[in-house]
């Protein structure tokens, strides 16, 4: 007999979800962006991470708990180096902040980026935030929580919120703006010693800033870019057409009405940066061509060139995360180019040493931490340059 699930309709639900989220980034190593696509589509599979999380379920997500809650996450992580710096300051000791227990200090993260970032309402953010502690954890979290968010609050309203002073030398004042601007110290370092204070400090507000979005047209269905914009015509959704790609369309607002008008569900179109897309038209897949993606997951070159090769061909994309490229072969069905895709879970520097495949063409965007700087790094470079030479792929014509 089924265990009676505690459903509690007094926590809120995106931000229940988003602390388990949190937790399962920082704990568990889990990616943003497959728990993302995960929610859409399973809210028991959620749920359940939520109960034996929090020990409890609240009510599913509906669409505007799930914007939320993409927010809320995503943002907590960009901002988090400069959100536990405010934490700690509020904190009665350093002691106090560094022994914090992990589900107390994301629900203290999101109650702090919902008041400075997103300016909600405080007394709501406060109220609920404590009844989630006091829920998941104790009475005295949720005091705990009560007490730090108040006094943030009346820091925020007298604008006198507790920030790093931009002093001293130059190391001193790189670990204040990486506090400021949420980046690491040496990147800070790098950027301030090649680019200027000022140039360094813009790039990192760039960074911050909220996502502009390019969608690409799925010609393996047979979508062009003209389809797309006569989609987004009706759905009243401000767009511009890339100056750089022909399939693709970029949108600042608006895509929510185009994840409800289904078009990514039915496959009409993809949400990609166009920096991919370029890179795609730099292997320039053709009919017929047999080409590995060698870090393939999750997927979005993968598809794109599978795209152009219109049924004819064959892709191997080699990944080691077996979770990511599920999604992709999930999603080259959608696409309608599955029959020109083979995935292949492995580790590549393992793959290498006992791989037999032939190809034309080879592409190897090398994963990096992220932080978008690392393709730049020479080393960075010949590390990659010798897993293609360790592949021995030697009728490779464009690598």
């Amino acid at each position: 007999m089924r265990k009676t699930q505690k459903l509690n309709l007094h926590v809120s639900p995106h931000r229940a979800v988003s602390a388990v989220r949190l937790m399962r980034i920082e704990m568990g190593g889990a990616f943003a962006d497959l728990l993302n696509e995960k929610g859409k589509g399973s809210g028991d599979n959620e749920m359940g991470y939520v109960e034996r999380t929090l020990g409890f379920r609240t009510k599913n997500l509906d669409d505007r708990d799930l914007r939320l809650v993409t927010d809320i996450v995503g943002g907590t992580i960009r901002w988090r180096r400069y959100l536990d710096y405010l934490i700690g300051s509020l904190c009665h000791d350093d002691k106090a902040f560094r022994s914090m227990e992990p589900l107390l200090l994301q629900i203290l993260r999101i109650g702090f980026y919902e008041i400075v970032k997103l300016d909600m309402p405080s007394y709501a953010v406060v109220d609920e935030n404590v009844r989630l502690a006091k829920v998941s954890l104790r009475p005295g979290a949720g005091n705990m929580v009560n007490g730090i968010l108040r006094k943030l609050v009346l820091l925020k309203e007298s604008n006198s919120l507790p920030l790093p002073k931009l002093e001293g030398d130059d190391r001193a004042q790189a670990r204040a703006l990486a506090i400021l601007y949420s980046h690491p110290v040496w990147m800070v370092r790098r950027w301030t010693k090649h680019l200027g204070q000022e140039k360094a400090i813009k790039l990192m507000m760039w960074n911050n800033d909220d996502p502009s979005f390019s969608l690409r047209a799925n010609s393996g269905k047979g979508v062009t870019r003209a389809d797309l914009v006569m989609q987004f015509n009706m759905l009243k959704v401000p767009h511009e057409l890339s100056s750089h790609l022909d399939h693709f369309v970029r949108v600042k607002t608006g895509l929510q009405s185009i994840i409800q008008a289904g078009l990514l569900k039915q496959g009409l179109c993809a949400v990609q940066d166009e920096s991919a897309g370029l890179i795609v038209s730099v292997v320039n897949p053709q009919p017929g061509d047999s080409i590995v993606d060698c870090c393939a997951a999750p997927g979005g070159k993968t598809l794109y060139m599978a795209s152009q090769m219109h049924g004819q061909g064959m892709l191997y994309a080699i990944d080691i995360n077996k979770g990511r490229l599920r999604i992709l072969k999930e999603t080259a069905k959608l696409h309608q180019v599955d029959g020109v895709i083979t995935t292949i879970p492995s580790d590549l520097r393992t793959f290498a040493e006992s791989c037999q495949l032939k190809s034309d063409k080879v592409l190897l965007d090398a994963p990096c931490s992220g932080l978008g700087v690392l393709s730049k790094v020479v080393v960075y470079q010949l590390i990659c340059l010798k897993i293609l030479v360790a592949l021995n792929f030697d009728n490779t014509k464009d690598v």
